[in-house]
């Protein structure tokens, strides 16, 4: 016989989606489950590789999943671990895809604290909603600090590690020590007055730092006067607080936050040497630069002494003068060869005088005979008369002689 199942055709069907997802709604739209506080062991912790923490608080009649978003779980705190007895707050909410509901923790501390730790929670949301912990209000740090002031205990390792540090990493700083208890109902009052007493020596960073204890040796961090002295600072402030895994409202309001004293003394200083090696290579290339820059201005220098020197009277007189004894050397040059051109022409007309006047043919034993008073060459017999006195030149020699017969013709 089978089973009969009644039939509800009035009814909607649900898929499973659609009731999870409205039960979800449920849980969302509670304004209770939005803001709770749940205190329970913690057991079967697990941390992703996203950085979540995912753990179940128990009691002795229930268990609860819980999970702490990545941006939650790195600043708690304390990191919780299995066994734990904690207060966690969050808020409650269905994760449809189990189908299981779970509280997402915003924060979680060690129970025992109790209404304490909720007055905290309730004082860093108000502060928040200020606009104290906003990054865009944060400073940068100064690149190379002249002077640093330290608000410590100036008992304790915090303050003798910093120095240390300070030394080691920028000796060049001035560091002013203004000294303040760090715990107790006093301290939040006195780092009050120790960061106000800082400003007026006017700093170029404020280190405000501690030593690592219980969350109640670092209450005094969480005090609002202290987070409004360290807004209200002229002069950044970075803080180092606790251990790392410590984290005070003061880490919110700081300009930078560090991890130990140690730390907050190395992120507000540079490294010297690597200050030396940068000042080294930048003093080389401006060597370089120098070096290159005097040796074009030198050689500009140069050029313009020799454009100005090829300008001034003395230069253009010498380059007249240099003109003037190249001409006087053409001329000399152009005489000596028209004299000597000339020699030579007169050398050879008196080889040809020479050669076509009478001293050859008189060589040969003829003579010249002239009238001996008018000295007219005598070309024809005819041309004296018989008792005329003639002279004779010979090829050496001459003599005066009478005609005593003229001749009409040769023989």
């Amino acid at each position: 016989m089978s089973a009969q199942f009644p039939l509800f055709a009035a009814e909607p069907i649900w898929s499973v989606a659609a009731l999870t997802h409205f039960v979800r709604e449920l849980f969302d739209s509670n304004p209770q489950l939005q803001d709770v506080s749940v205190e329970g062991e913690v057991s079967n912790l697990t941390r992703s590789a996203a950085g979540h923490l995912y753990f179940t608080l128990r009691d002795a009649q229930a268990a609860l999943s819980c999970v702490v978003w990545r941006a939650d779980a790195t600043v708690l705190a304390r990191q919780p671990v299995n066994g734990d007895q904690v207060v966690a707050f969050g808020s409650v909410s269905v994760y449809e895809q189990s189908g299981r509901y779970q509280l997402y923790a915003t924060s979680v501390q060690l129970a025992g604290l109790g209404e304490r730790l909720r007055q905290l929670e309730e004082l860093k949301r108000r502060l928040a909603a200020e606009g104290l912990f906003d990054a865009a209000r944060k400073r940068a740090l100064p690149a190379m600090p002249r002077h640093i002031a330290l608000v410590t205990s100036p008992r304790g390792a915090a303050v003798s590690d910093m120095r240390r540090v300070l030394a080691r990493r920028w000796p060049l700083a001035l560091v002013s020590l203004l000294p303040t208890v760090v715990q107790g109902e006093r301290a939040p009052e006195e780092i009050v007055a120790a960061l106000q007493a800082a400003n007026r020596k006017h700093p170029d960073v404020i280190l405000l730092a501690r030593g690592g204890g219980a969350i109640e040796d670092l209450w005094a961090f969480n005090d609002e006067r202290v987070v409004r002295a360290i807004v209200a600072s002229a002069s950044p402030v970075v803080t180092g607080v606790g251990h790392e895994t410590d984290v005070t409202l003061a880490d919110f309001a700081a300009d930078v936050r560090a991890a130990t004293p140690s730390v907050a003394a190395e992120l507000a200083t540079p490294n010297q040497n690597d200050v030396r090696q940068r000042l080294d290579r930048s003093s080389a290339r401006l060597d370089a630069l120098m070096r290159t820059a005097l040796t074009q201005r030198t050689a500009a220098l140069l050029d313009a002494l020799r454009i100005l020197q090829a300008l001034s009277p003395r230069a253009q007189l010498r380059a007249t003068a240099a003109r003037l004894q190249g001409l006087q050397l053409r001329l000399q040059r152009g005489l000596q060869s028209r004299l000597l051109l000339q020699r030579a022409h007169l050398h050879r007309m008196q080889q040809l005088l020479l050669t076509l006047g009478p001293g050859p043919t008189l060589a040969r034993g003829y003579a010249i005979v002239t009238h001996a008073a008018s000295g007219i060459v005598v070309r024809q017999a005819q041309a004296v008369q018989p008792l005329a006195q003639v002279r004779v030149r010979l090829a050496q020699g001459s003599f005066t002689a009478e005609v005593r017969e003229v001749a009409a013709k040769n023989g």
